[in-house]
């Protein structure tokens, strides 16, 4: 039986099977996530008819003969490159910008893909469409001091977007001060009263030696109380503060100086604020206690109607020898309350999701919080990876395992919000690799049917 039947059989499966990879590359041009196959061959064992010899002193050497069989699969190499970016403008599809895929979770198995246009189930879930498993990443979590924090060294876990869930109110408990009071003023006379003082601090030029500023603090149940400081100069490099906050009771102020202890609920709502000679503040004073190092805070003590427990806060005053905070310089007033910690209650609005994957809900109240990271993962040889259906791939033998962790690190890339990947085939590539395809297969079947007419004629020498 001639060699060249099998040879050319050969031919006629492996082309086939590239033609069947071809035509799959090519139904999937429009498949978000999709990577592009492409077939490899290689020759098969080839039949040795004579061995080679060595050359001797009166001939040359001679060269093997061998006869091929045919011809094989060498491998369906999955081919990783990147795909387009198209725009969506929703929100919730993401796409990966370099290497690495999204994590997704049905029960115990994991999953990986680099088709991110995921969406949020009525549970808030963010999950995979069409098969519906949840993204993995890492929620985020309250720390002790209340901030939210999302701590990526942790186990995996469902991400989950509580889009108009509640966010509860929050009590201020600092209010940091800054910029400059006028030194050029004239100091309050020590025996000048109440009335006099409020006119020194809205008078205007040289009747001018104080100053007020106003910020909105929040109590515990998220309500919006004013409260106002007012400076005065009482010496060369000192002055006098006074803080109300609106409908407060009990208000005292306090500094917890080396030593020092705070003073009891019901004390004076005023301090003192000193100076260098060159205009940084030095020191905080509540008559009892003295703080001149490090930062300068002054522990505010009060109640509100209703509530019999006791709110804290402080007022952080800068410093002691920086330009932080409160200054004394021969400049017009400037100083003010520049922010507060507190706010009332609010709802979760929208979110958006940065390059590195962290989700960030907004608030009605005004408020930013982290509320998820994406998590990614990478490996050593992802053409390695097990197509699952679904734009989805498991790990193989082969694949190495996940590296798994925070966008944009790590050789993992960037995520991009409001955008989808598109599929990398090339139709200019597939249908010029079809018609070479086309082409050996049609070679081959040649091969047979040549090989066939000579079998034909070895058969008609006995007529």
């Amino acid at each position: 039986m001639m060699r060249s039947l099998y040879s050319g059989v050969s031919g006629l499966k492996n082309h086939q099977t590239r033609m069947d990879v071809i035509g799959n590359n090519v139904s999937n041009v429009n498949t978000h996530g999709f990577k592009y196959e492409r077939v490899i061959f290689m020759d098969m064992v080839s039949q040795e008819i004579s061995g080679a010899a060595e050359p001797k002193d009166n001939i040359g050497g001679i060269n093997p003969m061998q006869v091929g069989l045919g011809m094989m699969m060498a491998s369906i190499d999955k081919i990783m490159t990147q795909g387009s970016l198209q725009t969506t403008g929703k929100n919730t599809d993401v796409a990966v910008s370099g290497d690495g895929f999204f994590i997704i979770q049905d029960g115990s198995k994991q999953f990986y893909t680099r088709a991110g246009q995921f969406n949020i189930d009525k549970d808030g879930f963010y999950v995979h469409p069409g098969t519906g498993l949840r993204v993995q990443g890492w929620n985020s979590r309250e720390d002790d001091s209340g901030k939210q924090t999302i701590n990526s060294s942790a186990a995996l876990e469902d991400i989950r977007i509580p889009i108009y869930s509640k966010k509860p109110a929050k009590a201020t408990s600092e209010v940091v001060f800054e910029s400059n009071l006028n030194q050029a003023v004239l100091a309050v006379p020590p025996d000048a009263t109440e009335e006099q003082i409020q006119n020194y601090i809205k008078g205007e030029g040289e009747n001018k030696r104080g100053h007020f500023t106003s910020i909105n603090v929040f109590d515990d149940q998220g309500k919006e109380r004013e409260m106002r400081l007012e400076l005065w100069k009482i010496d060369d490099n000192r002055w006098r503060a006074r803080l109300n906050i609106d409908d407060s009771s009990s208000l005292s102020v306090n500094v917890m100086g080396p030593g020092g202890q705070d003073t009891a609920l019901g004390g004076q709502n005023s301090f003192e604020l000193g100076f260098t000679s060159d205009g940084r503040v030095q020191y905080v004073s509540d008559g009892v206690d003295t703080l001149n190092t490090g930062k300068l805070d002054v522990n505010v003590s009060f109640r509100i109607p209703g509530n019999p427990a006791v709110q804290t806060m402080r007022l952080n005053m800068g410093e002691s020898g920086t330009m932080k905070g409160i200054t004394q310089y021969a400049s017009s007033f400037t100083t003010r309350a520049k922010e507060q910690n507190g706010y009332p209650m609010g709802y979760m609005e929208s979110f958006s999701i940065d390059n590195t994957g962290n989700i960030v809900g907004t608030y009605s109240n005004g408020k930013k919080d982290p509320i998820a990271r994406i998590a990614m993962a990478v490996f050593n040889n992802p053409g390695g990876l097990t197509k699952e259906g679904e734009t989805k791939y498991s790990i193989s033998m082969n694949s190495g395992n996940p590296i798994v962790g925070d966008a944009g690190i790590g050789g993992r890339g960037k995520i991009n919000a409001g955008l989808l990947e598109m599929s990398n085939v090339d139709l200019s590539d597939q249908f010029t690799d079809m018609i070479v395809t086309q082409r050996g297969f049609q070679a081959n079947s040649r091969t047979i049917t040549t090989s066939d007419q000579m079998l034909q004629e070895v058969l008609g020498l006995k007529r």
